[in-house]
């Protein structure tokens, strides 16, 4: 019976992620841009469809519920940020530089802790810059 409900889960977690993976491809297919030149609208239907290819792929092989529950999550904030802004880019975060921290010890830990929990979850997937 335990085994069902972990398999059922696992249907429905992956049942999720085809249905979020197929809404982004819809909104990429209607996309108009803000800016409303073809060559604008073109080019971010392009980066939807390549960004959302990448990301699943990248994620395909994630077993971890807490991991897959975080990529969905991250997945709606930048769906809904995107159609709010209508701009398909992730918005810049503004963190706290780390020069002030100490190159180790504790206050860099605490500064790297910080940062992290700082950073958005729409911001998740990207890497460090």
């Amino acid at each position: 019976m335990r085994r069902w409900v972990q398999e059922e889960m696992t249907v429905a977690t992956r049942q999720e992620v085809l249905n979020l993976y197929r809404r982004i491809i819809r909104i990429a297919q209607t996309w108009q841009s803000h800016v409303g030149t073809a060559e604008d609208t073109i080019r971010e239907k392009h980066y939807i469809r390549d960004e959302a290819r990448t990301l699943f792929r990248k994620n395909k092989d994630l077993t971890d519920k807490k991991s897959i529950k975080e990529c969905i999550e991250e997945c709606n904030a930048r769906i809904e940020l995107g159609l709010h802004y209508r701009i398909p880019y992730p918005r810049p975060s503004y963190l706290p530089p780390m020069g002030l921290a100490t190159k180790q010890g504790s206050k860099l830990r605490t500064q790297q802790r910080l940062r992290k929990q700082a950073k958005p979850i729409y911001l998740h997937s990207h890497d460090e810059t």
